[in-house]
């Protein structure tokens, strides 16, 4: 498969039609117009809409950061991700050890929504840490290691993801 320059338009089998907006190693980040961005490992059998050459003067990573920012502040949109096929439907049932006690049943649609808004936050949070100006490099790193931490106590909700690419990682997936 050729190599796709930053602005080359794909179409995706499952997450439609996007751009590439960077290029690394192994993956492409693509920002698809219906599920968001998305990293497509670069072997991926994806239709090649429009290829571009990389001769590029301006950099894609400071248009991104600045689109990044601009979505944050103006907009309550987040990226659409999937549940996957087997728990559509499902509910999740809590039932205390006291048999006594009355259990707690939710849709699992609904548990599955607040862990994604938890990954949300913690990404804007991230970026926040990043994008400090008074806190040094030192503080920076200390604090992206919990986080990092935070991520890996929450990949034992990794099953109900449809995509593994939206998956928790932790120091072991980073």
């Amino acid at each position: 498969m050729e190599i796709l320059a930053p602005g080359s338009r794909v179409k995706h089998p499952d997450h439609g039609l996007g751009v590439v907006v960077h290029v690394h190693k192994r993956i492409y980040q693509i920002c698809f117009m219906e599920k968001g961005m998305k990293n497509v490992v670069k072997d991926y059998q994806m239709e090649i809409i429009e290829a571009l050459e990389s001769e590029y003067s301006v950099s894609f990573t400071e248009a991104e950061d600045a689109l990044i920012k601009i979505l944050q502040e103006w907009s309550d949109v987040t990226e659409v991700i999937q549940l996957g096929d087997r728990w559509e439907g499902g509910n999740l049932i809590m039932q205390p050890a006291d048999k006594s006690l009355q259990s707690k049943e939710i849709p699992i649609e609904t548990f599955f929504h607040k862990i994604v808004m938890l990954r949300d936050r913690l990404r804007v949070m991230e970026q926040k840490i990043n994008a400090h100006p008074k806190l040094s490099d030192a503080e920076k790193v200390e604090m992206q290691q919990y986080i990092t931490r935070v991520y890996g106590s929450l990949t034992t909700f990794n099953v109900l993801f449809k995509h593994k690419s939206d998956q928790f990682a932790g120091e072991k997936g980073s």
